[in-house]
Formats: C-alpha cells, sequence, structure tokens
C-alpha cells in the first residue's frame, strides 16, 4: 500500500514534528480497523499521538484511504487547537481524496513529482 501526504498536511505536519513513523502506524492501525470514525466516501478520522505522549494529547487526522490501495493524509490539527471539522471541511475533504482515488497511478505519480502528493517513506 502506498501511503501519501496532502502538500498543505505535508507542511503542518512538518511544523508540528510529527515523525512519518506514526502516520505509518496510523495506517496500519486503519487496515486492523482501529480508526475513530469512517466518515464516509473513504475518508476516515484518526487520531495520532504526539512522540512521547499518548492519543488524548494528540492529533486528529483525516486520511482517504482505500484497503489495498493507498491512503492520503490530508488534513490534520492538534486536538487543543480544533475540536473538530465543519460539514463544509467534510465535504471538501470527502470530495478531495474521492478526486484522488479517480486518478489513475501516472497521475498520482506527477501530483508527487510536482510536490502536490509527498509519499510517506
Amino acid at each position: 500500500m502506498k501511503v501519501y501526504k496532502y502538500r498543505a498536511f505535508s507542511k503542518w505536519a512538518k511544523n508540528e514534528n510529527l515523525d512519518e513513523l506514526l502516520l505509518k502506524e496510523a495506517i496500519n492501525e486503519i487496515e486492523q480497523g482501529l480508526f475513530d470514525a469512517n466518515l464516509g466516501g473513504n475518508l476516515y478520522k484518526k487520531r495520532i499521538r504526539r512522540t512521547g505522549r499518548g492519543k488524548s494529547g494528540g492529533y486528529r487526522t483525516f486520511i482517504a484511504f482505500k484497503q489495498g490501495d493507498k491512503a492520503i493524509f490530508l488534513f490534520g490539527f492538534a486536538k487543543n487547537v480544533q475540536e473538530n471539522i465543519t460539514g463544509k471541511e467534510l465535504e471538501v475533504l470527502q470530495n478531495l481524496g474521492r478526486n484522488y482515488f479517480l486518478l489513475p497511478m501516472n497521475k498520482i505519480h506527477e501530483a508527487v513529482k510536482i510536490g502536490e502528493l509527498i509519499e510517506v517513506l
């Protein structure tokens, strides 16, 4: 399974010092059915712990995820900064994820090449 970060998510994660190992751990948990919410349209809400702390003081992330295909971290925030997303934000994230899943792999590779998506290694 390929795992990517949307450019805006990547910038946010870098500012938060969010380790890519934690992102991979989150995807592994989703694959096992461990997530906070299935929001429809292949969009999942997943809490991620801060390095050295538990999930209660951590982050909320929104991930476009399709089992056996790919996962794309779209949006995230620290739980102490924001409680949740709005209905409009949910709609935008669902559409963004849906659009990425409709793209053939050569277009995903182009998105990586131009920096729109960043592969999690």
